[in-house]
């Protein structure tokens, strides 16, 4: 009876599920049906061969990815990008928010706004080219301007303990804007009786912001801490691995551009498919963690 009345509820409502069609056949033809492969981490595939006519070999990949002596270097330089980016790039997203809310409508704001969310638009390959140039040693804007105050032109790029620096606040200066879109629509949501009723009682600005922004934005900052929280160990392989070079490599080389070397350049699939699944997992456990802490700490959780 009640599947019955299920289907004759799925039918009145027909309209709604064609719309729902394609996001599910994507997810299911892109995101679910890939995990066929995952199997190949477990086994030592040849492309010859096939998924099932490979031998299976357990875990044995993964002991192999345990036992490297690159194995903490990579796990270091992951955790220190992501942890550095997470650090600074979260709470700027939000503080620019909260000051472009503060400007009156007119062009002043809506320059701001372009300003900071056209980079996000630009391709992470000519993105990358924009700051070899401007950090370059001979031509670049930067070492022209270290220079004319008097000081000496530095190979930024060549210098390993500067790559998580330049990794991270380039990424700000790309995704400042975009990510503040969220907040914006947030603190558009608020009814302005709030603020009229504050500006009564003679709240300053920054009383206001404190008040009654801040209290507003808490529930998606905590959503958006989590899902950034259970990304820790996805740096993304492109940007790391179109500004990393031979001299770089100490602290640029991370397990997504290790992943994509080791299988796409070197054609062992089992084992880079091995430790893009242990990347996964960790991630998987960092998320189930931090939401069970942010459901502890506060009424504000994914699930």
């Amino acid at each position: 009876m009640k599947t019955v009345k299920a289907l004759k509820k799925m039918a009145a409502d027909w309209q709604w599920y064609v719309l729902l069609a394609p996001a599910v056949i994507y997810f299911a033809v892109f995101c679910y049906g890939p995990m066929y492969g995952v199997q190949i981490a477990f086994r030592d595939f040849k492309a010859s061969r096939g998924i099932w006519g490979s031998p299976w070999v357990g875990f044995d990949q993964f002991m192999r990815f345990f036992n490297a002596y690159y194995f903490w270097d990579l796990i270091r330089n992951t955790l220190v990008i992501s942890v550095y980016g997470l650090i600074v790039g979260f709470p700027i997203p939000i503080i620019l928010a909260l000051c472009v809310n503060e400007l009156k409508e007119g062009k002043f704001k809506k320059t701001v706004q372009t300003v900071t969310y056209a980079p996000h638009f630009i391709s992470t390959v000519v993105f990358c080219g924009m700051i070899i140039a401007f950090l370059s040693p001979t031509y670049g804007v930067i070492n022209k301007v270290i220079m004319g105050l008097g000081g000496q032109k530095t190979a930024f790029l060549s210098e390993p303990g500067l790559f998580p620096s330049i990794y991270v606040w380039s990424g700000v200066w790309q995704n400042a804007g975009w990510g503040s879109i969220i907040y914006l629509a947030t603190l558009s949501g608020i009814d302005v009786a709030l603020y009229e009723a504050a500006t009564i009682d003679g709240a300053t600005r920054f009383q206001k912001m404190k008040y009654i922004n801040i209290p507003f934005l808490i529930p998606i900052i905590v959503v958006l801490l989590i899902l950034n929280s259970g990304q820790i160990l996805s740096v993304g392989y492109e940007k790391a691995l179109l500004l990393q070079n031979n001299l770089n490599t100490k602290t640029s080389e991370v397990i997504s551009t290790y992943v994509y070397k080791a299988g796409l350049l070197q054609a062992q699939y089992s084992f880079s498919t091995a430790v893009g699944l242990f990347n996964s997992v960790i991630n998987l456990i960092i998320i189930f963690t931090v939401n069970k802490i942010a459901r502890n700490v506060s009424e504000n959780s994914l699930w």
